[in-house]
């Protein structure tokens, strides 16, 4: 009997903290990360603020909860795309195209998989580049760094040509096409009036690598002064 009552309060405890971050990431993609307050989300979760700091403490740890669990099964599925490209290259440098699918396809696919919860990571993902929140992007990039050491080798394998600090501004335009899609997607189709079908995931996946892909690939262009001589 004792054991039973144990398990529905852990089961209640773990419902409880999935509503809050439900909750909680919904605001934050709605409405930003700065603009949403733990009020507000204690409301949207019908939750107490006793609740939130039982499970999280902080806003700051919520934000981190937040990102967390959307980020973690998508890295791991970027990083078991990379594996497989790298498999296919049977000891020669992955192609170009298959890293850069391997990057952007895990987190479209997942709109295609759930839209309303694709549609939410898009915008909170996209929103991690233009919050002004202090904690958002330590977070959001803390999250990202099992990932950033094996694409970046992988990339300089692909682009030997390319000196290291022209490869990481390339790699910044190409994850700024990525967050932009993410979360400007809807505006494009009330913009082109339904003639950009979003809802074609795989021919928006491949549309950014092959736009990605050109970038990475364009000729370096000599700047004004010691730029490329600094590089």
């Amino acid at each position: 009997m004792k054991r039973t009552i144990e398990n529905e309060v852990g089961s209640n405890h773990s419902l409880t903290r999935q509503r809050i971050l439900d909750a909680a990431e919904t605001l934050f993609a709605e409405k930003g990360f700065e603009a949403t307050s733990l009020r507000m989300i204690t409301a949207e979760a019908g939750v107490n603020l006793a609740a939130v700091n039982y499970h999280f403490r902080s806003k700051d740890a919520l934000i981190d909860a937040v990102i967390a669990r959307r980020i973690q099964p998508i890295n791991q599925e970027r990083l078991a795309m990379l594996a497989e490209a790298t498999d296919k290259a049977a000891g020669r440098p992955p192609e170009l195209e298959d890293i850069v699918r391997a990057m952007i396809a895990p987190v479209l696919r997942l709109r295609q998989r759930d839209p309303g919860v694709g549609r939410r990571v898009g915008l909170l993902f996209g929103r991690t580049y233009a919050d002004p929140n202090e904690m958002v992007r330590p977070a959001f990039f803390n999250h990202m760094r099992e990932i950033f050491r094996p694409f970046t080798e992988a990339l300089r394998r692909a682009l030997p040509s390319l000196p290291p600090a022209e490869l990481l501004w390339r790699m910044h335009f190409g994850v700024g096409v990525m967050a932009h899609t993410l979360a400007g997607c809807d505006h494009l189709q009330v913009i082109s009036g339904g003639l950009c079908d979003l809802s074609d995931v795989e021919g928006v996946i491949e549309r950014m690598v092959n736009f990605i892909c050109a970038g990475m690939r364009a000729p370096l262009v000599a700047q004004p002064g010691r730029y490329l001589e600094n590089l």
